[in-house]
């Protein structure tokens, strides 16, 4: 748990940070296993995914536990996630990277989207993938997975720390999500990845355009000569950064 609070602007610096970057940022401050692995968008959108995390664990599903009649329950674990998960939070859900089965369809999903959750992250399958992917919230799952939940997992722990393709995941914590994958990064350390990242942005945009221009990655990438350094800052100053 963590009482940190991501702020409208650290949201918005994220929402043009890629995951490539933070994950660089990350890895120099000792954090090397950040990126969700095995999971992808749904389908593709215009900006990032950014939210904080709320979490939901599955274990494996026993046939005395699981009948479809547990969805009649009022405080059936997976919905009460779905109608809990705050405004502006991402739901992860640690379906323990068995896609077999779905983890949730379009329609609780929609319902997270109607109620301004920031996305949806699971490492299981999710059904109804062309009704999620037509969605404005950003999703991204394992695979498309027609069987239910019921058939492959059962929903137990709301908001604990949980695994999600193989990075540990706290309630709090940072997720960023962009076409490649998706990004977790622990809270106390989200403000100043956002800073510093959005300076890197910056500098690869530059690094780039003078790629593209012909010139050598060597004393560019990194930077290393002072000549490329007063280029990258006249950039700026011609850019307006």
């Amino acid at each position: 748990m963590t009482d940190y609070v991501l702020s409208d602007e650290t949201r918005a610096k994220y929402k043009r940070i890629s995951t490539a970057s933070i994950a660089t940022q990350l890895y120099k401050r000792g954090l090397r296993n950040q990126f969700i692995q095995g999971v992808q968008p749904v389908a593709a959108k215009s900006a990032n995914m950014v939210g904080q995390a709320f979490t939901l664990r599955y274990i494996p599903a026993r046939e005395d536990r699981n009948p479809i009649e547990v969805f009649r329950n009022a405080d059936h674990p997976q919905r009460v996630a779905v109608e809990t998960c705050p405004a502006g939070h991402v739901l992860v859900m640690d379906a323990r990277g068995d896609s077999s089965a779905a983890t949730a369809g379009s329609i609780l999903v929609t319902r997270m989207a109607v109620r301004g959750c920031a996305g949806l992250v699971t490492d299981g399958g999710l059904r109804d993938f062309e009704g999620i992917g037509a969605l404005d919230m950003p999703a991204y799952a394992a695979r498309p997975s027609a069987p239910t939940n019921l058939t492959k997992h059962e929903a137990l722990d709301i908001n604990v720390p949980i695994a999600c393709g193989e990075v540990a995941v706290f309630p709090g914590d940072v997720l960023v999500g962009d076409r490649d994958g998706v990004m977790v990064i622990p809270a106390h350390l989200s403000d100043e990845i956002a800073e510093v990242c959005a300076g890197m942005e910056d500098f690869e945009a530059f690094v780039l355009e003078e790629v593209e221009n012909g010139a050598p990655i060597i004393g560019l990438y990194p930077c290393t000569k002072d000549e490329n350094q007063k280029k990258f800052e006249a950039w700026c100053e011609k850019t307006g950064l």
